[in-house]
């Protein structure tokens, strides 16, 4: 039984040393709506969410390209009734998987800090059961919450280890990335928290967006947050050096209590926001947010306006692979046709320019989906205090699904006494 281990500290020397080519395929910037399908099931995480397919969205001005930029947000104009499914959004998946891979994306804009929000960008494997080939969430929170949390989901076997000192003010919440790790709540997974404001939600967007830079390596899992003011010059370029950064990471899941190779492997990119649900529904209650209204559902179905800045605006995604890395087949989560997206005079909600970079991608096809490619999984949030275990089944899929919201509900994992913000920043 393989264990991982986290070390996050000043002087922590990059694992990485893969030299990083960028296939066209890969390169999100062109084409980017093309390369993703659209979820239209019901939300595994349970929240109050209608995600719509991508001709509605773009005909409702839940996705357009601004520019250069890609922009992707939800429904802040109608206010709801008791009948209605939820409030519309938009969850992609990428069509391409990867393994040891360095996604690099470039926001202008996230999702803001608002209440009965949550919104997250992440990885998650598509084989076998949730987390059979786990799950990364590089970007997540949920209502007014100032600080990014990085988790990993998987089956036994991974661990991280406390460490004196994190960088950047990073601090450990849970170590055991194991759902179903005992002493931790069901689903919680092992996670770092972030005490930088820029990092997460209104307090990046004011900071004029930022830059997040994921790494996977059979060394580790590193994840690099920088304004765009700090980024290093090769980041946007053809081929990045992780290596030779200045900044160190701010956080590093590394291999040695972990086999990463064996818990991680054909990993999709996943941005999508939900409302309510498993994690920012929960908490509602005791947040700042309860004095907005009592109940989250019915402040999402009546306040339509508080949500005109819960978007993503990209300037770029790339992922880049390693120089001797062997592309793997592409599978589309659905059959989601793609389409094209027409250039819009629309104001790009930020100047700042938002660019997304990955690397080892496999390469995408246009091949229908492939049946043996079990369906996107769910994210899974923080509960309040809850500890009981889901299933394959709560998420809509079957033995051989793929939950990425598993992960979500994997959040519900998390005791909320533990976290480091404490109710009141949620």
């Amino acid at each position: 039984m393989h264990f991982s281990t986290l070390l996050i500290c000043s002087g922590l020397v990059h694992l990485g040393i893969a030299g990083y080519t960028l296939n066209p395929s890969d390169d999100y910037t062109t084409d980017f709506f093309d390369k993703f399908s659209f979820w239209t099931q019901g939300d595994p995480t349970h929240g109050y969410v209608n995600y719509v397919d991508n001709e509605t969205a773009l005909s409702k001005g839940y996705i357009s390209q601004q520019g250069s930029q890609y922009y992707m947000g939800v429904d802040s104009t109608n206010s709801l009734d008791d009948a209605a499914a939820g409030r519309d959004s938009v969850r992609l998946t990428s069509n391409s998987v990867y393994d040891h891979a360095l996604v690099i994306l470039d926001l202008a804009h996230m999702p803001s800090s608002a209440c009965g929000t949550w919104p997250a960008f992440w990885m998650v494997g598509n084989t076998g059961a949730w987390p059979t080939s786990g799950e990364i969430d590089i970007i997540e929170g949920v209502n007014q919450q100032s600080q990014n949390d990085m988790t990993l989901h998987t089956t036994p076997g991974c661990t991280i280890s406390q460490s004196s000192a994190y960088n950047s003010g990073t601090s450990l919440t849970t170590q055991n990335c194991d759902v179903n790790a005992a002493g931790q709540s069901t689903n919680a997974g092992c996670q770092l928290a972030s005490s930088d404001s820029t990092t997460y939600g209104t307090g990046f967007n004011s900071n004029g967006g930022g830059i997040y830079a994921t790494e996977i390596t059979s060394d580790a899992i590193s994840i690099w947050h920088f304004s765009h003011s700090n980024a290093p010059g090769d980041i946007n370029g053809p081929t990045p050096n992780p290596s030779a950064w200045t900044t160190q990471p701010v956080a590093v899941f590394s291999n040695a209590n972990c086999d990463i190779d064996a818990h991680f492997y054909n990993m999709q990119i996943v941005f999508d926001i939900t409302f309510c649900g498993d994690w920012a529904g929960n908490v509602w209650s005791s947040s700042s947010c309860a004095s907005q209204n009592a109940i989250c559902k019915d402040y999402v179905q009546t306040t339509p306006s508080a949500f005109t800045a819960t978007n993503w605006l990209v300037n770029s995604l790339k992922v880049y692979q390693d120089d001797g890395s062997t592309q793997k087949a592409v599978a589309p989560v659905s059959s989601s046709s793609s389409i094209a997206i027409a250039s819009t005079a629309a104001t790009p909600i930020s100047s700042s320019t938002t660019s997304i970079t990955v690397a080892t991608p496999i390469s995408v096809t246009s091949s229908p989906p492939v049946a043996s490619v079990p369906t996107t999984p769910a994210k899974t949030q923080p509960a309040v205090e809850t500890e009981t275990a889901l299933t394959d089944s709560d998420f809509g899929f079957g033995s051989s699904g793929i939950p990425e919201r598993v992960r979500r509900s994997a959040k519900v994992r998390r005791h909320l006494g533990a976290h480091k913000h404490g109710m009141g920043s949620w």
